[in-house]
């Protein structure tokens, strides 16, 4: 017997509150990194704050379509 693997949808509320905490992790680092003198650290943290970003958007998007 075949089972499909169940793919998880997060719902749009979800992915706002997901990545709004991203997002403002991801600036916590990227401060910290340039207060710490840390490139790469700060690097880290710009990039979880684009994702963030990204995963919010995406969220709003979803819940303007109903999902």
């Amino acid at each position: 017997m075949k089972t499909t693997p169940s793919v998880e949808i997060k719902s749009g509320t979800q992915d706002e509150i997901e990545g709004g905490a991203k997002k403002l992790a991801g600036a916590i680092k990227s401060d910290a990194g340039k207060v710490l003198g840390s490139h790469g650290l700060e690097v880290r943290g710009e990039q979880e704050h684009a994702e963030g970003i990204v995963q919010k958007r995406t969220g709003e998007i979803k819940k303007s379509l109903g999902k």
